[in-house]
């Protein structure tokens, strides 16, 4: 007896997620042959092998990619207890990552090894051992951003021969009893035996019934008489089949062939088939002792009676084709994809039809860009798929056929922000910039930042910034309160969800150093001064004190912050910018102190005054002279008087203040008057004053007043200024009169007289008076002048007129001899005063002490050949005449020779009585002469008047005897 398992399988595949995707199957049998009441099974099987991809983004990168299968899996059929491996080898960019999966969504068993080839860079999946129950069909899933590549083949877990009998006969005998070793009486019940049991198994029964010559018994079997078998053999005959239009059907039997080679033929309702011209409506297939007839897209003519004729045997069987009514096998489902990526829905008829429609919102469907409208081989699937949705493809499709109408919802969630790149933890220097920045997938989305859950708004403090899919949180001059976590919010429209990334900013404190210090400044009052810090870091802050005290508005002080280098200015130094200066910042501190440091200086209008102002003093008064200064420090203070230096001695002292210099002279006397310099020093410089010290006393004597002009009323008086000044100028004088032989002197003026001449009125008439004169200077009035000659106040006389005719009238070695006329104007004169000078000397001197009372004189003890002048007035009663100067020095000589005379032709009487011929020929136009070794020379006979060459007038002779000479010239 013999008993047949079919199993006819349909395979469908509904891609409603991918994009693409392949079938190929393959159909194969094998047969089992068990002895005695084993059974024959036939399982009929096929390999799957197929494509998706489903794709996540349209627009990929630039240098990214999509996963793909370099290597693909294939399918595996093995038998149950064997071992299988997928082996597969992708890439893309991003890398993709491989999972698997079975098809039916059963785990995969937990013996199965997943593994990473290094050696050949394979994905492995490796089952072992196998089982029935591993027969499925299994997915190799390669993902990335962009795509999921699906990849799925079939396994195929088959039951193997031996060990198919094994487990039929351990199910059929049970455990095995003990052995025990059976008697067989003779040989041919042995082999009665043997004939029976296969002949692997001879070896084995021998040995069990004892009988140990194998080999013998084996050869005795053979030679026996074998049993006829017949020439077809059928198995397992051609069954009925019942089906459905547009299906496939399968008619097979099972059959063992004495000859292989006999014809067999396919007949259909006595008809043959012809199979070759039946454009793959039907097709014959064998495997192994299996014969089948496929018949493909059967339709209600394919119904009808399917016969095999082999040999001279036919065995047939009954074909029924059912036709149902039109009607969806199955319920379209809604679907919910994510926008911009591709919705499927699929749909399965019954059979058949030309008028199915798909719709959106009541409109008809067309196969365009966006829509994609396919139909499976069979005409019974048909596939709507929507490319890149968006929300705009939210809603309900119609997949209608007649009177037929099935609905599904379309859902579309927006694409999930998802952070490219998003915040990482910043850790900064206080006063640093702290950047978050973060990518995210998509542009059109709304930002809100948050520190610490806060919202946070823009300021001067944040800065934010979105630009494309790029976004930026900056923290300016991030302070310790600027510490915690910051959180983006990324939103979009028709979407609930929030998307956020979170980062922590830590600010640290920032401590500084000192790389470059202060040091101690000294500068000039009024000149720029600054203390300078650089520190390491340009970012710390810090604070300047003076004397400890923090500056807040120190006047004229300017602090300013260059990057790392910190500056207290001050641009015009003063004294309250001295002290003690701190910077201060964290970590870091130094100081410095400020000196002021002025050279001495003193004001130049303080020159201008001691230079054009001298001090003056009384004498025996005390002098202090004070010159103010400025210096810082203090410098040291020398004075000078008349270039030697002054030390302190007892009635001199000198000190030195904040200020000023002074110096002391008590009881001052005339020597101490001159040149005082004062010479400041200090590190900075130095400075110089000079003035001078005027020691005074009151004048000294004017002259004896001289009346010059007497009346009855007034008398007026001349005098001299004083030899000495007392070390100042005379101011004036004070004018005092007196009655003759009285005692008491009455001022005429109260206020000093400038001139040294006064008119002296309110006299009385014919009263004898004397006049003194007082001088006066800074230091008050001098002594009294010597009292003047008595006059009377009367109307005066008339004084003398000029003197005529002064003349030489002779002269010697040490004598010169004048004579004169009387004035020809004016009351007569008492008397001559007659005055002279020598020719190198300026003042005139008088010639006698009283006046001369006559015409002439005779002025002796004179040098020889020195030249004199003389000049002569008359005197009277009214006082003195004016001055007659002689015209022509004089020398100190005897008059020229008469010889001289004659030969230059002049008279004794030429020019002026007693005049020397010599004395009319200047000095520098004469030369050597005959007797007196002079010569004249030629050009001053022009000036004589006498014509060169001209006969000269006679001339007295002093010596009558001597011989004229003749006129020499050079």
């Amino acid at each position: 007896m013999t008993t047949i398992h079919h199993k006819e399988m349909l395979q469908e595949h509904v891609s409603m997620e991918f994009s693409s995707s392949t079938t190929h199957m393959q159909t194969f049998s094998q047969t089992t042959k068990i002895v005695g009441e084993e059974v024959v099974t036939t399982k009929s099987s096929s390999t799957t092998e197929f494509f998706s991809l489903v794709t996540r983004s349209s627009n990929i990168p630039a240098g990214e990619s999509i996963p793909e299968f370099v290597d693909k899996p294939q399918p595996v059929t093995a038998p149950e207890g064997d071992k299988a491996m997928f082996r597969v080898r992708v890439q893309g960019n991003p890398k993709p990552n491989i999972s698997w999966k079975r098809e039916s969504g059963t785990p995969i068993k937990e013996s199965a090894k997943i593994f990473y080839d290094n050696v050949s860079k394979e994905h492995v999946l490796k089952l072992e051992p196998l089982t029935s129950d591993d027969s499925d069909n299994y997915k190799c899933i390669a993902s990335n951003d962009h795509a999921d590549a699906i990849y799925t083949v079939s396994l195929l877990v088959t039951e193997g021969q031996e060990k198919l009998d094994f487990k039929k006969m351990l199910k059929k005998r049970g455990p095995p009893p003990p052995k025990k070793k059976q008697k067989v009486t003779d040989e041919k019940e042995m082999l009665e035996i043997l004939s029976k049991v296969p002949k692997k198994d001879f070896e084995k029964v021998c040995m069990e019934y004892g009988f140990t010559d194998f080999r013998g018994l084996l050869q005795k079997l053979k030679g026996m008489k074998k049993v006829e078998v017949e020439t077809i053999q059928i198995l397992k005959p051609l069954e009925d089949r019942e089906t459905k239009v547009d299906t496939t059907v399968v008619f097979d039997c099972i059959m063992e062939l004495k000859d292989p080679n006999v014809k067999m033929t396919w007949i259909k309702d006595n008809e043959p088939l012809r199979i070759q011209y039946s454009l793959g409506k039907y097709d014959v297939k064998q495997m192994g002792t299996k014969y089948m007839l496929v018949i493909t897209n059967v339709n209600m003519n394919d119904a009808g009676t399917y016969s095999l004729s082999v040999g001279n045997k036919r065995i047939s069987a009954k074909l029924t084709v059912l036709d149902e009514p039109l009607k969806f096998l199955g319920e379209m489902k809604p679907m919910k994809v994510t926008e911009r990526q591709t919705a499927v829905f699929e749909i399965c008829l019954s059979k058949k039809v030309p008028n199915f429609v798909w719709k959106f919102n009541g409109k008809e469907l067309k196969r365009d860009e966006k829509y994609e409208i396919t139909v499976s081989e069979d005409g019974l699937t048909h596939t709507l798929k929507i490319k890149d949705a968006r929300l705009s493809d939210s809603g309900e499709f119609f997949a209608e056929v007649g009177d037929l109408v099935q609905t599904a919802q379309l859902t579309i969630d927006r694409i999930p922000i998802k952070f490219v790149s998003t915040f990482k933890n910043v850790r900064v220097k206080e006063r640093s910039r702290a950047c978050l920045e973060c990518e995210l997938t998509s542009k059109n989305v709304t930002l809100r930042w948050k520190k610490d859950g806060q919202l946070l708004e823009r300021s001067s403090k944040y800065s934010m910034s979105h630009e494309g899919k790029r976004a930026e949180l900056v923290i300016e001059d991030a302070q310790l309160s600027d510490g915690g976590e910051y959180t983006v919010v990324a939103m979009q429209d028709g979407d609930p969800a929030e998307y956020c990334s979170t980062a922590v900013v830590t600010v640290e404190e920032r401590l500084a150093t000192v790389k470059s210090g202060m040091s101690d400044v000294h500068a000039a009052t009024g000149s720029p001064a600054e203390l300078c810090v650089v520190l390491n870091d340009e970012k710390v802050d810090g604070v300047w004190l003076k004397d400890a005290e923090e500056i807040t508005d120190l006047t004229g002080a300017q602090i300013v912050k260059q990057g790392a280098v910190h500056k207290l200015i001050f641009p015009n130094m003063g004294p309250e910018h001295e002290g003690k200066h701190t910077f201060r910042a964290k970590g870091a501190e130094s100081e410095a102190s400020v000196f002021i440091a002025d050279p001495p200086t003193i004001d130049p209008s303080v020159l201008e005054a001691l230079a054009a102002h001298p001090v003056t003093v009384k004498v025996g008064h005390t002098a202090n002279i004070k010159v103010p200064f400025r210096a810082k420090p203090l410098p040291k203070v020398t004075w000078y008087k008349d270039g030697m230096e002054v030390t302190e001695e007892e009635r001199v002292s000198m000190e030195r203040g904040e200020d000023q210099a002074l110096l002391t002279i008590s009881n001052c006397a005339r020597e101490d008057s001159g040149i005082v310099m004062l010479k400041l020093k200090n590190d900075h410089g130095s400075a110089t004053a000079t003035l001078h010290l005027s020691v005074l006393e009151p004048p000294g004597l004017a002259s004896q007043p001289q009346v010059t002009d007497v009346t009855k009323e007034a008398v007026t008086i001349t005098w001299n200024a004083p030899t000495q000044d007392g070390g100042a100028p005379v101011l004036g004088y004070i004018v005092e009169r007196r009655k003759k032989g009285s005692k008491l002197w009455v001022p005429v003026n109260k206020d000093p007289i400038q001139g040294t001449k006064y008119t002296v009125d309110g006299l009385l008439e014919d009263t004898e008076y004397e006049f003194r004169v007082v001088a006066v200077n800074k230091a008050g009035p001098g002594q009294p002048s010597t009292p003047s000659s008595s006059v009377v106040a009367k109307d005066p006389v008339k004084p003398p007129g000029l003197v005529q005719g002064l003349q030489v009238s002779d002269s010697s070695n040490s004598s010169i001899s004048l004579a004169w006329l009387e004035p020809a104007e004016g009351d007569p004169p008492s008397g001559y005063i007659l005055e002279m000078r020598a020719e190198d000397i300026k003042e005139w001197s008088k010639c006698t002490k009283i006046p001369i009372s006559g015409t002439c004189y005779t002025v002796g003890g004179l040098t020889e050949r020195q030249k004199y002048f003389f000049r002569i007035r008359a005197v009277n009663e009214a006082g003195w005449g004016e001055p007659v100067e002689l015209a022509e020095g004089v020398r100190a000589m005897p008059p020229p020779g008469e010889g001289c005379r004659q030969a230059w032709g002049l008279g004794p009487n030429i020019l002026a009585p007693h005049l020397p011929l010599w004395d009319l020929i200047p000095q520098e136009k004469t030369g050597r002469c005959c007797d007196q070794e002079r010569v004249v020379h030629a050009c001053a006979w022009t000036e004589l008047g006498i014509t060169p060459g001209a006969s000269l007038p006679k001339t007295n002779r002093q010596n009558e005897n001597q011989k004229p000479h003749s006129l020499c010239a050079e």
